[in-house]
């Protein structure tokens, strides 16, 4: 008898003790597991200019990024279990994101500047198409690898470097079975969309968001502050109400031209100009409209500065060269008063540089003899 009381006595200890496991532990799990419902939200990140994205924090470290108010990324600490409860349309991101497809080629120089680049092990770029150095020399080492571009990505090579993410442009709306058969594979697909941002800091600004799903908010932070700091020193001058054309010739002859609400043409806004054409607007949703030569010499020809843009088809070196693709940008006004500038070619693919590109216009807007040393992303022809 006194054994059996003993054994009962044993048992009844044995459940207690796991009643008190489970009070432990089963409420740490289950919190986890509640981490998405409203109560829970512990705060949202401060964005001063971006509108294309938003990130809400939550009790125990989640962090859930909207991206265009429709696609969501629950970014889960690498201490921390997946929420049992969450909605099947949230794509979950477990920290660390090691063997990163970069595709985005905005994206790459935002990673650089927070110490991200090692975090990416796949390429959507081969090593002549990146002006970004880090990346180019991660592709000569061997540190990163091409593994395709956004429309025939290499799978195979994908799926043995176990790839934990893709970031893609919104290129790949155009080949949407790409997107679908990455994610058949189990590899998550972020569309970065920082292109739509129609403040040029907002841009910069996904800096933040990079910041999150590296774990490095503080550094993205610092470096976005630090930016835009550089920028408040030009912008606080008076606009000088001289006329910009920021543009190039495509290889049928028309020329592509920025709408007025685009980002480049806020930059030079923020620079003290004014956007030669400030109504430039139509019904697509593309950021950049073509018009025939014709109509671009009546609408430009009075400009008081002229920018090509030879991010797409090179850089010139003389306004000679610039002739050749049309015989009447003789007659504008900007190439009569030595007021022909390019882009390096470059500019695009360093974002992180954004607050750069807006100095430099400020000041071919107000030195008279600007030393072009002292500029990042533009050249005289």
């Amino acid at each position: 008898m006194k054994r059996k009381y003993k054994i009962i006595t044993i048992s009844i200890t044995f459940i207690i003790v796991i009643l008190f496991v489970y009070c432990i532990y089963g409420v740490k799990n289950n919190n986890d597991n509640k981490a998405l419902s409203e109560h829970e939200v512990i705060g949202s990140l401060k964005l001063d200019y971006a509108e294309q994205f938003s990130v809400d924090y939550y009790k125990g470290g989640y962090a859930l990024i909207t991206i265009s108010d429709s696609d969501r990324f629950l970014v889960v600490p690498e201490n921390k279990e997946i929420p049992e409860r969450i909605d099947k349309k949230i794509t979950v991101l477990k920290q660390p994101l090691d063997n990163i497809y970069m595709v985005a080629t905005s994206a790459m120089d935002l990673f650089t500047v927070i110490d991200g680049i090692k975090n990416i092990r796949l390429s959507g770029t081969d090593e002549k198409g990146w002006y970004v150095e880090e990346a180019a020399e991660a592709l000569h080492s061997g540190k990163m690898l091409y593994s395709g571009k956004y429309n025939a990505p290499d799978y195979e090579m994908i799926l043995e470097n176990n790839c934990d993410l893709a970031i893609e442009s919104t290129m790949i709306y155009h080949t949407p079975e790409v997107k679908e058969q990455l994610e058949k594979f189990d590899i998550p697909v972020l569309v970065e969309r920082s292109s739509y941002e129609k403040h040029p800091l907002g841009r910069l600004e996904w800096i933040k968001l990079y910041g999150v799903l590296l774990g490095k908010e503080d550094m993205a932070e610092k470096y976005f502050n630090q930016e835009t700091e550089k920028v408040k020193n030009i912008t606080s001058d008076e606009n000088t109400g001289k006329t910009v054309a920021f543009f190039y010739i495509t290889s049928n002859g028309s020329v592509n031209v920025r709408k007025s609400s685009d980002y480049v043409a806020n930059m030079i806004e923020l620079a003290g100009g004014k956007y030669i054409f400030d109504n430039m607007e139509d019904d697509k949703s593309l950021s950049t409209v073509n018009m025939q030569m014709e109509n671009f010499y009546a609408a430009a020809k009075d400009a008081d500065y002229i920018i090509y843009n030879s991010t797409i088809d090179g850089e010139l070196n003389s306004v000679e060269e610039l002739f050749k693709k049309s015989e009447l940008l003789r007659e504008f006004k900007a190439v009569k008063n030595n007021n022909v500038w390019c882009t390096e070619k470059s500019m695009f693919q360093e974002t992180a540089s954004v607050s750069d590109f807006i100095i430099d216009v400020h000041k071919i807007l107000t030195e008279d003899n600007v030393k072009e040393d002292t500029l990042s992303y533009l050249y005289r022809l």
